[in-house]
């Protein structure tokens, strides 16, 4: 059963789109039942440049990313979700509206790329250091037994990965 994951960031342009993208760039190539998607509560319309920029540095398919309100994802057709990421701390502070199945809700914070000072090029590097440390929190995410896991055991888990 696929386990699906949702990324939380205010406006679903930086950091969550960067977490959504190496989610599942790694979850298709270690062959793992995972599915992500990004969200927020006020969507800017549209991906940074910077973050698609260094997602596709890194190999990662774009297509079809955008920038989408998370009221996508509490419908009847919406996928439930077993994971809820909050990586923002605005996101993180806002009421969220109630996720189907109750899933296990985590916020792993990192700060904003889109803030770095030096222009373009510090932006650049700024929003490629993040992907970096996203991407390495994907893969300890990935490295968990997801099917076999209990609800307490995953929070547990998932808590533990943003002190490594």
């Amino acid at each position: 059963m696929t386990t699906n994951v949702l990324i939380l960031c205010t406006h679903n342009s930086a950091r969550s789109v960067l977490s959504e993208g190496m989610l599942n760039h790694w979850a298709k190539t270690l062959g793992k039942d995972v599915r992500a998607y990004s969200a927020g509560s006020a969507p800017s319309g549209r991906p940074n440049p910077f973050a698609l920029e260094a997602l596709k540095n890194a190999g990662v398919d774009v297509a079809g990313c955008r920038s989408k309100s998370w009221d996508e994802f509490v419908g009847d057709a919406a996928p439930e979700m077993r994971i809820v990421i909050t990586v923002c701390d605005s996101a993180a502070a806002e009421q969220c509206p109630h996720w189907p199945g109750s899933p296990v809700k985590v916020h792993w914070g990192y700060a904003d790329p889109s803030n770095a000072p030096g222009g373009d090029e510090g932006k650049r590097l700024a929003f490629e250091l993040t992907r970096q440390a996203i991407g390495y929190r994907m893969l300890q995410l990935l490295q968990l037994p997801l099917d076999t896991m209990t609800d307490g055991d995953l929070q547990s888990a998932l808590a533990a990965i943003v002190k490594r």
